[in-house]
């Protein structure tokens, strides 16, 4: 069974009481939880990481990204909170390793926020991105990284 790591970055341990207003009041073990269940029913083991360490988060990619090559991972889904306006590492290390396909995913609409939130440096590495769809958007990535991944996948039909 294929691999599929769900990475989250900083702050997002405090989902469910950090501006509800904003992010609503799903806990991270709530989504991690709907990943897993999504994860199962299309075939794929979910691995679910948080960190609130950029160092933490390079040495899952590439750890991932080993695993790619040998051929017992689909993809990674990842929300890098707010490193994704600047983390130019996160960046490098995605393109380090050299394919693995990453889904860039934000719970809120970061376009529809402040400027600052606007310019994002994992977009260019990134397979895809799903923005604005609330914890769904977990969801979602998980099943267009399946769907554009590994097309074959009868559970898709």
């Amino acid at each position: 069974m294929k691999k599929v790591l769900v990475l989250n970055g900083p702050n997002l341990n405090l989902l469910g009481t950090r501006e509800p207003a904003q992010y609503g009041t799903t806990t991270l073990a709530d989504v991690e939880a709907m990943c897993r269940q999504a994860g199962e029913r299309l075939g794929y083991e979910v691995e679910c990481f948080q960190s609130n360490w950029e160092g933490a988060l390079i040495d899952k990619i590439h750890e991932y990204g080993r695993l790619w090559k040998q051929g017992g991972v689909l993809g990674c889904v990842f929300n890098p909170g707010a490193l994704t306006h600047t983390s130019v590492a996160l960046h490098d290390a995605i393109k380090g390793v050299d394919g693995l396909p990453v889904v860039e995913c934000h719970i809120s609409n970061v376009h529809a926020r402040e400027a600052f939130r606007h310019h994002s440096f994992i977009s260019p590495a990134a397979a895809g991105i799903v923005v604005g769809f609330g914890v769904q958007g977990y969801v979602i990535a998980l099943e267009a990284l399946a769907r554009t991944q590994d097309a074959d996948n009868p559970r898709l039909r």
